[in-house]
């Protein structure tokens, strides 16, 4: 369920809740492929299922940039901001890659607002995002993100 937030005062009212999780989202070793290709990362543990059999996790694993950047596909399901002008990734403080996310598993985001913040022209957002993989103890992503919401 999307959470909808209306301006600013309604971020402050959010900072150090946890918003929940997305939908759980299948990572296919098609996607690890059209990544592989798309960026030249092409090492054998991403894209050699033979060869993976292997190596230390016993399958392909996705990148970790390709789990981060499912971010912004997972994180519209948790949070919706609306009344605060047009919004841009501006970047993030800490990514962590704890555990890897084997090819054909299902991940989901979880958030929560951290920090809500005001510069010239805006406001800055902190989100925690934590990355889980179904059956996994540990999580596969972690990382405080910025965006900025200008107008």
């Amino acid at each position: 369920m999307t959470i909808e937030i209306n301006g600013v005062a309604e971020l402050r009212e959010h900072v150090g809740k946890h918003l929940g999780y997305s939908s759980w989202f299948k990572v296919t070793q098609d996607q690890i492929d059209q990544f592989a290709e798309a960026t030249g990362d092409r090492q054998w543990i991403h894209v050699d299922p033979e060869a993976a059999k292997s190596g230390p996790f016993g399958t392909t694993i996705a990148h970790g940039y390709l789990v981060l950047s499912l971010i912004p596909r997972l994180l519209p399901e948790i949070l919706s901001v609306n009344q605060t002008g047009i919004a841009v990734n501006y970047g993030a403080n800490k990514i962590r890659f704890p555990a890897p996310v084997p090819s054909n598993s299902k991940i989901r985001l979880g958030a929560t607002i951290t920090e809500v913040e005001e510069f010239q022209g805006g406001i800055q957002l902190t989100v925690e995002a934590t990355i889980e993989t179904e059956n996994s103890s540990k999580p596969s992503l972690v990382a405080q993100l910025l965006y900025r919401y200008y107008g």
